[in-house]
């Protein structure tokens, strides 16, 4: 019977510290899920304020189409280079250029705190003028 107990003690010996192991072990599982769900959540955040300046950009330059439609006897009166329109885009800058004849290219830039390139939106619109009878 001591031959039968003292394998039991042996084997109780080989199993100390396992349980620390395997604990170490899910920590470690647990902290890489939680810090890709941490990445995950900074991706999400960066990809909505991209989407949110491009649509403020196309929003800015559709306005200036509209004002160029809405007073297309002055349409030429709208074309800027480079003007800064930094309160509706950080460092955001529109141009407005005529490349043919009641042609009228909006391109609104900008770029993101924190990135190197900046980023752009450009619209093209055909704008004639109606003479009435």
């Amino acid at each position: 019977m001591s031959k039968r107990l003292c394998a039991s003690v042996t084997s109780a010996k080989a199993q100390q510290g396992m349980m620390l192991l395997e604990a170490l072990i899910a920590l470690v599982i647990f902290s890489m899920g939680i810090l890709a769900l941490v990445g995950l959540q900074a991706s999400m955040l960066s990809n909505t304020s991209n989407a949110k300046y491009r649509a403020d950009a196309s929003y800015v330059a559709q306005q200036r189409i509209g004002q160029i439609w809405a007073d297309s006897d002055n349409a030429i009166n709208y074309l800027e280079n480079q003007t800064a329109i930094p309160t509706l885009l950080p460092n955001g800058k529109r141009t407005v250029t005529q490349p043919d004849l009641n042609q009228f290219q909006v391109t609104v830039t900008w770029q993101a705190p924190g990135e190197a390139e900046a980023h752009n939106v450009v619209m093209n619109a055909s704008i004639v003028r109606v003479l009435s009878n």
